[in-house]
């Protein structure tokens, strides 16, 4: 590739045919409106592991209140170690949010009539009734705790597969970073921010200028990765990224290291080669939607740097690398931000997309998702 990096890259694929076509036979040096599809109204598929909170979040013996695109779901760790479920968060009786009640064992109590249900949703206790009239439970939700996230299912359990690795956080080789906050954007937003480097522009105070080149893409049924190199044209290179590429890059004008971003439903990775076949960095990225519409995503990094060679470099300069990626995190969190203003004000998805990797991945998202149903609730009086 010209920079010295030796790697194998995955055999080029297409995307299959059929109900695909009309959005992947568009022209890719057209500046042409996007097909009648709003991809801010294709909401996640319910299909696939989502994290809903860190493990540290969750205390023995308590609850977590959480959401999924509007769906209140309650994780509950047993006090006495056992493995943490997840339960919608109410009560059959009453409706009131089981995340108020009290842990006993590996069931939940509501906080209201003492209601009881176990790891499967079963209820197994109302106080004031025999054994024998137990009502109805609530739904359990498939629920696996791994790289200090606590993930669920939300979709059809008969489809459920076993999550596989996040990146490289359980790679001793690695240091690894847990950051992430609430987002106010649709997810599609933040699949195309990290995928798209042609933005370089919006981080010139942290990096100075960059100018990001394009080596090619790969892509498939339910995934693409798109590759770059890049050159610092001006200014000087930030500690952060210093310690990230475990070298220093002045000013040039030669594309060097390789950077691959791959979407594969519904995740995100970014991993970075500097030489040889190991990647110096690898991100793995989830955008979990919290609000019914999906305006709002709960993102969950795992952002893993190869350890040097010198023991301990790493740990003692953690600090500056966690306060760079923390400042190009928050450039990013408030441009997409202002996207997803920009489509509220405007009603729809008025964007003119131009670069064909960015083109493929929002036909990637719009098949792999679903459309979002608006909730529509009777009025007052006829209730």
């Amino acid at each position: 590739m010209g920079h010295g990096i030796k790697r194998k890259l995955a055999p080029h694929h297409t995307f299959p045919r059929g109900l695909m076509s009309e959005i992947l036979d568009l022209p890719t040096r057209e500046l042409v409106q996007p097909p009648d599809i709003d991809l801010r109204r294709i909401g996640s598929h319910p299909d696939h592991w989502y994290p809903l909170a860190w493990s540290k979040e969750l205390k023995p013996g308590k609850t977590y209140a959480a959401t999924f695109a509007g769906d209140p779901i309650v994780l509950i760790r047993p006090k006495d170690g056992g493995a943490v479920f997840a339960l919608e968060d109410r009560c059959a009786h009453r409706q009131v949010p089981l995340s108020k009640g009290v842990v006993e064992g590996c069931a939940v109590r509501c906080c209201y009539h003492g209601w009881t249900y176990d790891a499967s949703g079963k209820c197994i206790d109302v106080p004031y009734l025999g054994k024998d009239k137990l009502p109805n439970g609530v739904r359990a939700y498939p629920c696996r705790e791994q790289d200090g996230l606590i993930m669920i299912w939300p979709g059809d359990p008969k489809l459920m597969t076993e999550p596989g690795p996040l990146g490289s956080a359980h790679d001793k080789a690695f240091k690894t970073r847990r950051f992430g906050k609430q987002v106010r954007c649709h997810y599609t937003f933040m699949h195309e921010n990290l995928m798209d480097m042609n933005h370089q522009f919006l981080h010139r105070r942290q990096m100075g200028k960059i100018a990001p080149r394009y080596l090619g893409r790969r892509k498939g049924e339910d995934w693409i990765e798109v590759d770059y190199s890049f050159a610092r044209t001006e200014g000087s290179q930030p500690l952060g990224e210093a310690l990230i590429l475990s070298s220093r890059r002045g000013v040039s004008k030669a594309s060097q290291d390789l950077m691959t971003i791959r979407t594969e439903y519904p995740y995100q990775t970014l991993r970075i080669w500097t030489s040889g076949d190991e990647p110096v960095m690898h991100l793995w990225i989830a955008y979990t939607p919290v609000d019914a519409e999906q305006k709002f995503n709960r993102t969950f990094g795992l952002l893993s740097v190869r350890r040097p060679k010198i023991p301990g470099l790493l740990d003692i300069a953690w600090p500056a690398l966690v306060w760079f990626t923390e400042r190009i995190f928050s450039e990013d969190r408030e441009i997409v931000e202002m996207e997803q203003r920009a489509h509220d004000a405007q009603g729809a998805d008025w964007n003119v997309e131009v670069f064909p990797p960015i083109r493929d991945l929002r036909a990637l998202l719009a098949a792999n998702g679903q459309p979002i149903v608006p909730v529509v609730r009777p009025p007052v009086e006829a209730r």
